[in-house]
């Protein structure tokens, strides 16, 4: 027991780290607008390449996981963390944020997916739903570390302070996975022997499932679409323009608009945590539509609100947002259930689209704010309309991955 709490306990570390990472720019928009120079376009597609590198990285990080585990696979994908933290710290323009952030993208891309193959082999197949689940909405906690006590950070020691403590405290987090995970069982329970073949977290697994055989199955691609708007539609409001729709937009002060983004984290979270649970009784796919379903109406409404909207109204929006959204964790259960004998290989192609749909969408969004900014006439400061689009786009978006992941057939 001490050991499995040690193991989740050092991983969920540099999960929270990752999160941070993801929702930075949310909060820092501001910052780089005024001391780069960042109009919204720049600014979508350098937040975006956190998920670019993050997605570009997940095919051969699912084989290297199977075959030499996460202990060094994770650790050593998070030195570009690092790297891209002091990066970034020292940019002064587009190309240093941009440089800077695709390596911290590509840094994390292993910190998530490792966890996942260590519980595969550390848990019974029967509890995976739930572990990952909860640790998930565990780390999303690190969101919330990218909202007020973000703010409160980069007013005492500035945005560029801010990036060099997460480059030490995502150092500290890489040694700390190579000094715990490597206590793994090799048999930690009948059942999960069974499904790993006594693998353990730091064991290879084998596995005659590859991704021609993941990538040709039409169960995948229903879940995968969903996974990509949804999880998608998530990190782009949350990481990015959910900020500037409520500063630019919405006329909110920076502060209030920090304090609602903490209530979408925050619900996000709670939406994390119920998913296995919930899934346990309802089952995975109508858990995951319910929680598509509560985000698609939420979204219609949010692209709505007039500005003058009562704050407690948009919290209550950004709330329940966060919680049907939520539910995209379940894709990776889904994804392991689906294909059992290759648990690396079937999360890391579902995150391909998780992340792929989050770097898409910050960057898609982007232009979208710009080209109905500047259709207006009002390319320097977007008006509530440019935000409203993209909200409809989002929504557009995960109403046709909605219609196809409902959409029922008899074979994978």
């Amino acid at each position: 027991m001490r050991s499995r709490i040690a193991l989740v306990g050092t991983l969920l570390f540099a999960y929270l780290l990752s999160f941070f990472f993801r929702s930075t720019n949310a909060v820092l928009a501001d910052d780089f607008t005024r001391d780069a120079g960042l109009g919204p376009e720049q600014l979508g597609a350098m937040t975006s390449l956190f998920y670019v590198a993050f997605a570009v990285a997940q095919l051969p990080l699912g084989a290297a996981l199977d075959r030499w585990g996460p202990r060094v696979v994770t650790p050593l994908l998070m030195l570009a963390a690092v790297a891209g933290s002091l990066v970034t710290a020292a940019a002064d323009g587009f190309l240093g944020l941009a440089v800077g952030r695709a390596l911290i993208g590509f840094g994390m891309a292993g910190v998530l997916m490792g966890s996942l193959k260590a519980f595969a082999a550390w848990f019974p197949p029967a509890r995976f739903a739930t572990v990952s689940s909860v640790f998930v909405g565990l780390g999303s906690l690190g969101a919330l570390g990218a909202t007020t006590p973000l703010v409160a950070l980069a007013g005492a020691v500035g945005w560029r302070g801010v990036f060099v403590v997460a480059a030490a405290a995502t150092l500290l987090a890489a040694l700390a996975i190579v000094a715990v995970v490597r206590a793994a069982p090799s048999r930690p329970s009948t059942a999960t022997a069974a499904a790993t073949d006594g693998a353990t977290a730091d064991d290879p697994l084998p596995d005659p499932v590859g991704f021609a055989r993941i990538f040709a199955s039409a169960a995948f691609w229903r879940l995968a679409l969903l996974v990509f708007t949804l999880t998608g539609g998530l990190f782009a409001l949350q990481g990015l323009w959910g900020g500037p729709f409520m500063t630019g937009g919405l006329g909110l002060p920076r502060t209030t608009a920090a304090a609602l983004l903490l209530v979408l984290g925050s619900a996000a979270t709670t939406g994390y945590l119920i998913a296995g649970p919930v899934a346990g009784r309802w089952g995975i796919e109508r858990t995951m539509a319910s929680g598509a379903t509560l985000a698609l109406v939420v979204l219609v409404a949010l692209a709505a609100v007039p500005a003058g909207t009562p704050v407690a109204l948009l919290a209550a929006l950004w709330a329940a947002y966060g919680l049907g959204a939520g539910a995209n964790v379940l894709g990776y259960a889904a994804a392991r259930a689906t294909f059992p004998s290759a648990p690396g290989r079937a999360v890391t192609a579902v995150n391909v689209f998780a992340i792929g749909g989050s770097a898409l969408l910050q960057a898609g969004l982007g232009v979208v704010v710009g080209a109905v900014a500047s259709g207006v006439g009002s390319a320097d400061a977007p008006p509530l309309l440019a935000y409203r689009a993209a909200l409809v786009a989002t929504a557009a978006l995960l109403a046709a991955a909605l219609a196809v992941f409902s959409w029922r057939r008899s074979a994978p």
